[in-house]
């Protein structure tokens, strides 16, 4: 069984992204209640360091693609 803490916080670079966009229209709102406000800054924090983690990751493989073009079959 997975629990909350073992799940992906989302299941990719753009979903995460996505939810972030939702999460940042809600906040823009003028009537957004405090409680809902704390709870979506958290999640918007744990969303924006997955994505910085992806990118860490895809920028590692990308180094290491273009890093064996020069090496010969």
């Amino acid at each position: 069984m997975t629990t909350p803490e073992s799940a992906p916080v989302a299941a990719g670079y753009a979903e995460a992204l996505a939810e972030l966009d939702d999460i940042l229209a809600q906040l823009e709102r003028a009537d957004v209640d405090v409680d809902v406000l704390a709870q979506q800054v958290q999640r918007a924090a744990t969303l924006i360091a997955f994505c910085r983690d992806r990118i860490g990751t895809a920028k590692l493989q990308i180094e290491e693609a273009v890093a064996g073009l020069g090496d010969p079959a």
